[in-house]
């Protein structure tokens, strides 16, 4: 990529791991990064924070989030980085599509999981995507290896 500038990382994480995935991404590419996160904080406790995500899941709501996302005029690539819930993409994920407008973006979206494929979630960032009017590439499921994240960002064109 001649100019990772041109590029953005948006990611939501609760352990770290995603944040970690988003943080080599980064180092790989030159993108710009932006932390997603909801405007009133999940609980920190693992089984009060899956109670309050299943709750919205479960009643499809789309929780505020913050910070503001400077400036997504100017990137044309986003990649969208998330740890997969029930196999799919948290609720805020949804509410980032509600609030910005990706049309006529590029987006590739990459995921933290310990079982749950990538393609156990692409239908919904497809569809999000699509409703967006924007394209979307195959996404990555980073499980930390390196190397593999590596292939994956070198086979599309992403390295820096």
């Amino acid at each position: 990529m001649e100019d990772g500038s041109q590029s953005l990382i948006i990611y939501f994480s609760m352990s770290g791991t995603t944040e970690a995935a988003a943080q080599q991404i980064q180092k790989a590419t030159g993108a710009d990064i932006v932390r997603l996160q909801r405007a009133t904080p999940y609980p920190r406790d693992y089984s009060d924070y899956t109670k309050v995500a299943d709750y919205e899941r479960q009643h499809h709501i789309h929780p505020a989030i913050r910070p503001t996302i400077p400036n997504l005029a100017k990137y044309q690539l986003v990649l969208i980085g998330y740890p997969a819930w029930w196999s799919q993409p948290p609720m805020v994920i949804r509410t980032l599509f509600d609030d910005y407008d990706f049309r006529g973006k590029t987006i590739i979206p990459f995921m933290t999981s310990m079982s749950t494929s990538m393609q156990d979630s692409m239908p919904t960032m497809c569809r999000l995507a699509k409703q967006a009017g924007a394209t979307i590439e195959n996404g990555f499921r980073y499980d930390g290896n390196k190397d593999a994240l590596k292939q994956f960002l070198q086979q599309n064109h992403l390295l820096k």
